[in-house]
């Protein structure tokens, strides 16, 4: 349920930052800045992972 949900967000933020853009190079830097989040988003995730104890 969570990956559905994040994948729908990140498909309208994608959506959305097409929509707002009008050359190609600006298509580029809001797809790199999408990006930056999701690995943001990852690093956060996986460090929260390894500081809970098991």
């Amino acid at each position: 349920m969570n990956v559905r949900l994040l994948s729908l967000a990140v498909l309208a933020a994608f959506g959305l930052a097409l929509a707002g853009c009008n050359t190609v190079a600006g298509v580029g830097k809001d797809v790199e800045k999408v990006g930056g989040k999701i690995q943001d988003a990852a690093t956060k995730k996986s460090k929260d992972k390894e500081d809970k104890p098991q």
